[in-house]
């Protein structure tokens, strides 16, 4: 089995028409979802329809699709992040809203937990920037594989009897000894100054997981944010990866 990995699109459409492009080539056989899907850029609907399209096994819900349905304290988001918000909740129909609310928190395949933030206190959505804060999520966690997103910086953590460690590289071959926390990074707006799109592939046969980048028209995407009458930030972050 070959499992497509898609987090944070955050309504950028360019992102994601390239990553599914570049999967279109991988012999993908079902694809997973872990939030939001929407929030920062201008084109939620056609990325809900995109992901509605390829008919994830597993949809998890992100901190934006639950700001977008009323679910989470407005203070929570940054002043671009709630104009995002402010801005996407006006354009969504309620076939759509409906679609967003029926993601779940957290959710599992085989040997493979899904949860956007961390599965301590999900619907917190608390970020997994270090081994302490992999440490609280792994320990919770039934399967011996963890996939995460939310930080939009990718990352591998791993487990054994010792300690909890972070790997050098951005792919893996599993070892049954050990249990992994992997953060797949953000197809729309990645954080770690790398402006190319993120995302997963795991192929149970092999045991190997590969976070993948692909370039994509960020100028395009940049002009779309802008046209929306979206916050300037929201597009220019795009170039530098931040």
């Amino acid at each position: 089995m070959r499992y497509g990995l898609i987090s944070d699109i955050h309504g950028n459409l360019e992102a994601l028409n390239a990553v599914l492009e570049e999967l279109g080539r991988e012999r993908i056989d079902r694809y997973l979802c872990i939030g939001d899907i929407v929030g920062y850029g201008a084109n939620p609907k056609e990325c809900i329809e995109a992901v509605k399209t390829i008919g994830p096994e597993i949809v998890i819900a992100g901190n934006h699709e639950w700001g977008v349905l009323d679910l989470l304290d407005p203070e929570y988001f940054n002043e671009y992040a709630s104009a995002a918000v402010t801005w996407t909740k006006k354009i969504l129909e309620k076939e759509e809203l409906d679609y967003l609310m029926s993601f779940k928190l957290s959710g599992s395949i085989g040997d493979i937990t899904l949860v956007h933030g961390s599965l301590d206190e999900p619907s917190r959505f608390k970020y997994i920037f270090d081994t302490n804060d992999a440490y609280a999520a792994m320990k919770l966690c039934k399967t011996r594989l963890c996939f995460v997103g939310h930080t939009h910086a990718p990352g591998i953590f791993y487990a054994d009897e010792k300690r909890v460690a972070r790997s050098p590289g951005l792919s893996v071959t599993l070892d049954s000894s050990k249990k992994y926390l992997i953060n797949i990074g953000s197809i729309g707006q990645p954080r770690d100054g790398d402006p190319r799109a993120s995302f997963a592939i795991y192929d149970t046969k092999t045991g190997g997981v590969e976070i993948r980048r692909v370039a994509y028209n960020i100028e395009q995407a940049q002009e779309k944010i802008l046209r929306a009458g979206l916050p300037a930030e929201l597009a220019s972050r795009l170039a530098q990866g931040r």
